[in-house]
């Protein structure tokens, strides 16, 4: 009997597949997946793929469907276990396996989950998921049957985590929160094998994520790390988001570090080994970050937000190190060039238990800005890209001095604005930074009155907060 199979348009999504269990995603979603990914792993001489999973409740019975749709296009399937997203990552570079599919919802809600997937060391997005859609709505599958066992990865990925740690590392005090994620267990045992006190928040993995939602970039979320940091007085506090591949950094003074702090951070140690590399952020990132790395000999290199598009990028330039403000930072140097956060979090410990500067004074020594948070506002998915072009096109007339390189982030004597279209959402996304209060004002006008050339309002929530 053919096999015919369409999705619900909203859950193919620019970098994985995503959506709400029992409304938007389904079990029969799960298994189209499996023979769908499955058939272009089989066209591209695949014959085996890794399966891991998260703690949400619904990820069992993803499982057993994708597993099935696999096998079902004559795939061996070599089932990882429960974990976080990078140790099945891990597990298909270690195994030269062809490709691996994480069933995991990452930070979203309780009552999500959703697919990443890879084939080979390269990550399958964008067109790879909307071909993945047609192919499977038309019938064109493998068919075959494949066998189905179990891969130990869990023991060999946490000696991979801590073989290079240095052995002369002092000891530290650090709060961690697991945020009831799947990197919890991984947590436990790592922390065992290091120097120092370590202090567990949320490492039992709950897929109903009882403490807080995990997501580390939300600074409401990080108020039981920041209250734990202070109590324990600790060196720093490190959180993780719901699959272990976006990271949160707290300093000893409860401060946050954002994503493009902790990129400086990292660079130091990489700029002092490897002079004139090339260091990536996205767009959303602080100009501080794109000139501390020139300050410090590195080569700054701006680029698209999305960590599939950093990923292709890092390839492409031979860089070492590339992060994104959304928390996920990719080392090539060492590693193996995904997004890690608990390879990125021992990078950061072996920095400070090796030299003589703390947390809070690298965060004190960069340069003082004043910044929006990431504003995010509705824009139907049919006028979100037009708004950016016509903003562009009134840019480009007026002589202004911009790169369009995702979006536009515009440049002025006060500081920079930037407006670009989510890649996943319905939304546009703007964030603003100045030297001072005043300067801030200005951008935030200049970026108001633009959108509203386009006929789309800032929230008022928006416009007023920083």
């Amino acid at each position: 009997m053919s096999f015919r199979h369409a999705f619900e348009p909203t859950i193919l999504r620019e970098y994985d597949v995503r959506g709400i269990v029992g409304r938007t995603l389904h079990e029969a979603d799960a298994y189209a997946i499996g023979r769908g990914f499955g058939s272009a792993l089989v066209d591209k001489g695949g014959r085996r793929v890794a399966v891991g999973w998260d703690g949400r409740l619904s990820s069992p019975a993803l499982v057993a469907k994708v597993v099935a749709g696999l096998s079902d296009c004559g795939l061996d399937v070599l089932r990882s276990g429960l974990g976080p997203t990078p140790q099945l990552y891990y597990a298909v570079r270690e195994n030269h396996l062809d490709g691996g599919v994480m069933i995991t919802g990452s930070h979203n809600p309780a009552d999500y989950n959703g697919f990443k997937m890879m084939l080979a060391k390269a990550s399958f997005w964008g067109a790879d998921i909307q071909a993945m859609g047609k192919r499977t709505a038309d019938g064109n599958v493998a068919t075959g049957k494949g066998k189905v066992s179990d891969i130990a990865v869990v023991a060999a990925y946490i000696d991979r985590l801590l073989r290079d740690y240095p052995k002369n590392a002092r000891p530290l005090t650090v709060v961690w929160d697991a945020g009831n994620g799947s990197m919890g267990d991984v947590l436990v045992a790592v922390t065992k094998r290091l120097p120092g006190r370590h202090v567990l928040l949320n490492e039992k993995i709950d897929g109903t994520f009882p403490a807080h939602h995990p997501d580390p970039t939300v600074a409401k979320n990080l108020v039981q790390l920041q209250q734990a940091v202070l109590r324990e007085k600790a060196d720093l506090g490190i959180a993780f988001d719901g699959d272990g591949d976006r990271i949160g950094v707290v300093d000893g003074e409860a401060r946050i570090l954002w994503g493009d702090q902790l990129i400086a951070v990292l660079a130091s140690e990489i700029l002092a080994r490897l002079p004139g590399s090339t260091i990536i952020a996205d767009v959303k990132a602080s100009q501080v970050l794109f000139d501390e790395i020139a300050r410090m000999g590195g080569k700054p290199l701006m680029w698209k937000t999305g960590h599939s598009i950093i990923k292709t990028k890092m390839v492409e330039t031979v860089a070492p190190l590339a992060g994104e403000m959304s928390g996920h930072i990719f080392f090539a140097d060492g590693w193996y060039g995904f997004d890690d956060a608990m390879y990125a979090g021992l990078r950061l410990l072996a920095i400070l238990s090796t030299g003589s500067t703390t947390l809070a004074q690298f965060r004190d020594r960069m340069p003082a800005v004043v910044n929006t948070p990431e504003l995010r506002f509705p824009c139907a998915d049919t006028r979100k890209r037009g708004v950016v072009e016509e903003v562009a096109a009134r840019l480009k007339a007026a002589g202004a001095s911009f790169s369009d390189v995702d979006g536009v982030r515009v440049n002025t004597a006060d500081g920079w604005w930037l407006l670009r279209a989510s890649n996943t959402q319905d939304v546009l996304v703007a964030r603003c930074e100045a030297k001072g209060e005043a300067g801030l004002a200005r951008l935030k006008a200049d970026l108001e009155a633009q959108l509203g050339k386009s006929g789309v309002a800032l929230p008022e929530d928006a416009a007023a907060g920083h």
